[in-house]
């Protein structure tokens, strides 16, 4: 059973005062401050890029890119909560993966027992250049060259909200293949 006062409403004193405090700083307000704080807003320059220009990450920035989403994985799959990695994403990954679907997605990879963590301590090797797939979504993929197993990185990011982040994911385990001597 709930209470009708169970809330403050425009009858709580509290209310009344805020209200009144709020009309007695209006009457403050002379119109000269008001034209003069409307001439300073204008003065500061609000220039917003349009949604269509984007920065090209570097090669620094992407590796950075690169290397902030395994370790978001690698995080991910010690604690076994995957929301962080859902939630720094974009939009369309945060809706078509909750994070008992990213933690199925990830079994693999985590019942492994693989430390991601050592792919920070190497930079990222491509397979070829990165790739709009979009306007605004660009596909990476390479590896992360470790002994004796490396981490292959199939990567989609999309632009949203001024910055890049993460679409699509894939990160697998794979041999190194050592050269054989040339006889």
């Amino acid at each position: 059973m709930t209470s009708k006062n169970t809330m403050p409403g425009p009858s709580a004193p509290a209310f009344r005062f805020a209200t009144l405090a709020a009309v007695c700083a209006g009457l403050w307000f002379t119109p000269a401050s008001a034209q003069a704080q409307q001439q300073q807003q204008q003065a500061q320059p609000s220039f917003q890029p349009p949604p269509s220009v984007r920065p090209t990450p570097s090669q620094l920035e992407l590796s950075k890119l690169l290397w902030s989403t395994v370790a978001a994985v690698d995080h991910a799959n010690q604690s076994g909560n995957y929301s962080v990695l859902r939630d720094i994403s974009a939009q369309n990954f945060q809706i078509n993966f909750n994070p008992a679907r990213l933690t199925e997605i990830f079994s693999g990879l985590r019942n492994l027992n693989m430390d991601l963590s050592n792919a920070l301590l190497v930079p990222p090797t491509y397979y070829e250049a990165p790739q709009m797939i979009s306007n605004d979504v660009f596909r990476v993929r390479g590896v992360f060259q470790l002994r004796p197993i490396s981490i292959g990185f199939d990567v989609y990011y999309q632009w949203e909200q001024g910055r890049w982040k993460l679409f699509g994911i894939d990160l697998q385990p794979q041999q190194m293949v050592e050269a054989q001597p040339v006889r």
